[in-house]
């Protein structure tokens, strides 16, 4: 078992399960969130709520879980603008250049530029991060070489061997909940349905059987198939 990691935590599904996962295979794990100038503060709310919760239904993972830093990094929204920011474009499968209007120009570098000088701080070598290219969303900084590039900078610039773990790379939705079940079984991918949030639309009143949500922004539609593929399999 390694020693400690730093996760990239959102409060979302993704970053939840990694929190998990490393939970799971680590002595020590740390969190790092952000308010980088996000319209809805939903997720850092949630996000609250999940690390106290650990506390008390996963006792046995709550001894590894050690402390939590929300860096506030609002200014951000105003050179990277999005409909995630508030900036009044809307939620849509495609915006400026092809990409989709929820894509947070640079949002992931920043998020490890910080996280890394955080490791760095911690005496900690490994970060984790949720991101994921399988169902891929259009984002360019969820990519593999651009965590390998990020990871490759980190180390140079601060003269500190870092590794960039992404446990999602290479996984759909559907094996994002199949990861939930065998670390935690059904009790986590219980959890992770009512106590994580997603929808870019920062809904917390429709309750679904994949989670709250709006369940028609690209976020809701993926996390509603991935749930139904994933129940699908179990029941073969």
């Amino acid at each position: 078992m390694s020693k400690a990691a730093i996760v990239s935590f959102s409060g979302g599904q993704d970053s939840t399960t990694c929190l998990f996962w490393a939970l799971k295979n680590f002595d020590r794990v740390e969190t790092v969130g952000f308010n980088y100038g996000q319209k809805n503060n939903v997720e850092l709310i949630c996000r609250k709520e999940i690390l106290k919760k650990i506390q008390t239904q996963f006792s046995n993972f709550a001894c590894r879980l050690g402390p939590d830093l929300v860096i506030d990094a609002s200014t951000f929204g105003q050179v990277s603008s999005s409909a995630l920011t508030g900036s009044g474009e809307a939620i849509v499968s495609e915006g400026k250049r092809g990409l989709p209007s929820s894509f947070v120009p640079a949002r992931n570098l920043m998020f490890m530029t910080y996280i890394g000088a955080r490791a760095y701080l911690r005496d900690i070598h490994t970060i984790i991060t949720g991101v994921g290219q399988a169902d891929f969303s259009g984002y360019p900084d969820c990519r593999r070489n651009t965590m390998d590039a990020m990871q490759k900078a980190l180390s140079l610039g601060m003269d500190w061997p870092v590794e960039i773990v992404t446990p999602l790379m290479y996984r759909t939705k559907a094996q994002t909940w199949e990861l939930a079940h065998e670390v935690g079984g059904d009790e986590l991918v219980d959890f992770i349905v009512k106590e994580t949030h997603t929808c870019y639309e920062g809904d917390r009143e429709h309750f679904h059987v994949w989670g709250y949500g709006c369940g028609h922004c690209p976020a809701c539609l993926l996390r509603e198939k991935g749930f139904e593929e994933y129940q699908q399999k179990i029941a073969q």
